[in-house]
């Protein structure tokens, strides 16, 4: 079960376009996503999600490959099982997905902490993970190819079409392409863009506009939690990096072509104490 989801799709005045997207694959393929270093990325983690929680996902709908290639040498498996050989992969891969259900939930009882008891259950996990970025086309031309491992094809198939499908909005000068952040709210606190860029922040490090319990969003917890990730030494300022204002045509700033990202001032204004007026003016 692959999802990809647009939350917030931008274009600069210069015609940079910039893209959020939320995603749900198999952590499986994970290791392959992390090699594109033009994204910028907040993921769920194994040692923060509660371990009966992951079990029930595991139990009940474990993650599978998409396609069930007949062993050759090479990295590439074109031929797929067919017959009793498909049947029992699919079965060996749900059974052993339940017996590392049996031994998670054995170290839940014993008292072992989910960062170390989540960690048999990955194979079987589906992972969820925000990435934004201004540069697509080499994850494309690499990923959606014949071969590219199924499942990491079938995702980038889903995030081309989603972003071909999506129409882009203007922000002009000054403005911020902000994540999870609604029309309503952008009225509702007007000029106070702090506030929205730290609410942003803190929805980008949950990898949701809900919060974990799916209630909606507490803005004086969304501030408490980006306080607390981009005071902490060393700062946490990776879901810093999905707010961004534009910063002219073919200028790169970090992974950015053309915008630049909230950490950038998140940075700044830790190491060099730079004010909260400057930030509000988009400077």
């Amino acid at each position: 079960m692959i999802e990809v989801k647009m939350i917030a799709d931008s274009v600069s005045e210069f015609g940079v376009r910039i893209c959020t997207l939320q995603l749900k694959y198999p952590r499986f393929i994970h290791s392959e996503f992390m090699t594109h270093r033009v994204f910028s990325r907040s993921a769920s983690s194994s040692r923060a999600i509660p371990i009966n929680k992951i079990i029930s996902q595991v139990w009940n709908s474990p993650a599978m490959p998409v396609h069930w290639g007949a062993n050759i040498s090479g990295m590439q498996a074109k031929k797929e099982l067919t017959g009793w050989k498909l049947t029992a992969a699919k079965l060996t891969w749900i059974t052993a997905s339940k017996f590392a259900c049996v031994f998670a939930y054995l170290f839940s009882k014993i008292g072992l902490h989910k960062q170390i008891g989540n960690r048999i259950l990955e194979p079987w996990q589906y992972i969820n993970v925000i990435v934004t970025s201004t540069e697509w086309d080499n994850f494309f031309e690499l990923r959606i190819h014949p071969d590219a491992q199924p499942e990491i094809k079938e995702l980038a198939g889903a995030m081309y079409r989603c972003i071909n499908h999506s129409t882009p909005k203007l922000v002009e000068h000054g403005d911020w392409h902000l994540p999870y952040i609604t029309d309503e709210e952008k009225i509702y606190f007007g000029d106070d863009v702090y506030t929205l860029l730290k609410a942003s922040t803190a929805r980008c490090a949950r990898v949701s506009y809900s919060n974990h319990d799916g209630s909606k969003p507490d803005i004086q917890k969304d501030i408490d939690l980006h306080d607390k990730l981009v005071a902490s030494r060393p700062i946490h300022a990776s879901p810093a990096e999905h707010q961004a204002i534009p910063g002219g045509e073919d200028m790169w700033h970090k992974n950015f072509r053309g915008w630049v990202q909230y950490r950038d001032y998140v940075e700044q204004t830790i190491y060099n104490n730079e004010n909260d007026e400057e930030l509000g003016n988009g400077c």
